[in-house]
């Protein structure tokens, strides 16, 4: 096992269990550029990878009540729709679109961890007002709805969990919490990269050895990182995943796309 596939399944499982996405913008990169794997097969192998991880990750966060079930099912069913109709697109889309989506995605996210966090109500808290102690439910499912199906199309097309998106999106739109944002984000991205990858496994060649060996270590890797979120200060960890995002999209606009 090469020191390449340890290191990126580390980060990769790290990035997912501290803030609840993040695993493909790993994943995706070290697979085309550390490993040599074709595109979209790596993006393929990056979907299955996620999945597999963020479920174990998701878990870990349901156990500490970090989990929204209903926005869950909401975001998750019209997202899992939305990303497999994204995964049978992307497979006709030419590489060059994906890579320089994936990039100017990349900056998005950059930009959104980068911007400061405004202050907000957490309206899908729990709630000790509420009859059953459970979660206030004053949210508008239909544009969870729709930004399910946005996310989950992106997704499918360019190989990514969409968690840097949907977290903002609990956040912002929900009023969760930051944890139960990234928890419930983490059970959303399980769910669409698992309806990502069984969109382009038909058509596109698996390594399913090297699929395996990664997803192991990033396992590994997401079980300190669900540990981590609840210790480390977010702000400084959104900053320099921030400045790592901008980075990594710049390097591969310069090397893929433009050809440099």
């Amino acid at each position: 096992m090469s020191l390449s596939v340890i290191l990126a399944g580390i980060v990769t499982g790290l990035l997912l269990g501290i803030f609840g996405s993040g695993g493909s913008i790993i994943t995706t990169p070290a697979l085309l550029y550390l490993l040599d794997v074709e595109p979209k097969s790596a993006i393929a192998m990056s979907l299955g990878i996620v999945a597999v991880t963020a479920t174990l990750t998701a878990w870990q966060h349901w156990r500490r009540g970090n989990v929204n079930l209903k926005i869950t099912a909401v975001f998750g069913l019209f997202g899992v729709a939305g990303t497999y109709a994204g995964a049978l697109l992307g497979v006709v889309t030419p590489v060059v679109i994906q890579l320089t989506i994936f990039a100017l995605v990349m900056y998005a996210a950059a930009w959104r961890m980068l911007k400061p966090a405004p202050v907000h109500k957490s309206v899908g808290a729990v709630c000790a007002d509420c009859p059953d102690g459970g979660y206030c439910d004053d949210l508008d499912y239909r544009h969870i709805a729709m930004h399910g199906i946005g996310v989950g199309l992106l997704t499918g097309v360019v190989g990514v969990g969409g968690g840097f998106l949907i977290v903002p999106a609990l956040v912002l739109l929900s009023g969760l919490s930051m944890k139960q944002a990234v928890g419930t984000s983490l059970s959303i991205v399980s769910v669409k990269s698992f309806a990502g990858f069984a969109g382009y496994a038909w058509a596109v060649p698996i390594d399913y050895s090297l699929m395996a060996a990664f997803t192991a270590i990033a396992v590994a890797g997401s079980v300190v990182g669900s540990r981590l979120c609840h210790r480390l200060p977010a702000d400084q960890l959104k900053t320099g995943f921030g400045g790592f995002l901008l980075l990594v999209a710049t390097y591969i606009l310069i090397k893929s796309v433009l050809g440099e």
